[in-house]
């Protein structure tokens, strides 16, 4: 799998929901069959995540689930000779990622955070708190967030789920309509939410729909998985400390 560059645009050429540039390759597949291998993929690795509780296997899930993500994400893409989306390390694209990242934590954030603070003023119940176990402790329980949960989530959900979501709604074509994007955002959100509904057992867990549209958004204006992988990291560690502080 190669990663090819995005094509540059002068700044300011481009509205908040058009890309940066053109992702993955341009060739074209059957819409049916790669819907139908996304879902199947998609329903696979949910369902062998799920079913890790069940089994002998279930001490090791921080390394498996992750495992099984990745996997998912690019043994399917290499079967079918796709480009994946690239990470976008290069130091170009990593300071404009980080530059959007930036601006979107300062934008964001302060929302949830407002939220829990609210919510432990009034003596509500905090949903989706961390729970900090094991010798490690919190500086095992940060490595994790970043290394293992925002790389291995945003390797599948944004490279692999949401780059064929895009596929089918013609979304890398500069000539996609805001719709087509604003639809592409909204189904790689509603899949997030609903596998953390899956796997997880609660509707609390629909609430990372909102997370996921900016993650979504994030892949769709940078056209890489560097920005994404650390709004997700950063998001999940801010939340985390604020809801185990106010606890």
């Amino acid at each position: 799998m190669s990663g090819s560059c995005a094509q540059r645009r002068p700044a300011g050429s481009t509205s908040l929901f058009e890309p940066a540039g053109r992702l993955l390759d341009s060739g074209r597949e059957r819409p049916g069959r790669l819907a139908i291998e996304t879902a199947l993929v998609t329903g696979a690795a949910l369902a062998a995540i799920r079913g890790l509780a069940a089994t002998s296997a279930a001490a090791f899930q921080w390394l498996l689930i992750p495992g099984i993500l990745v996997a998912a994400a690019l043994v399917p893409t290499w079967i079918a000779r796709r480009e994946f989306p690239r990470i976008g390390l290069d130091a170009d694209h990593a300071g404009r990622a980080l530059r959007t990242v930036c601006a979107v934590c300062l934008c964001v954030l302060p929302i949830p955070l407002l939220g829990l603070w609210i919510a432990a003023r009034w003596h509500l119940p905090i949903p989706l708190r961390p729970v900090i176990a094991g010798q490690g402790g919190w500086p095992a329980w940060l490595l994790y967030q970043f290394l293992y949960v925002a790389v291995a989530e945003e390797v599948f959900f944004r490279g692999y789920v949401q780059a064929n979501v895009m596929r089918l709604f013609k979304g890398r074509h500069e000539g996609g309509g805001t719709w087509q994007r604003a639809a592409v955002i909204l189904a790689s959100a509603g899949c997030f939410a609903l596998a953390h509904v899956v796997v997880q057992g609660r509707a609390i867990s629909l609430l990372t729909f909102l997370p996921g549209l900016v993650l979504a958004w994030l892949f769709l204006r940078t056209r890489s998985l560097l920005a994404p992988v650390l709004f997700h990291g950063l998001a999940n560690v801010g939340y985390g400390i604020m809801a185990l502080t106010l606890g």
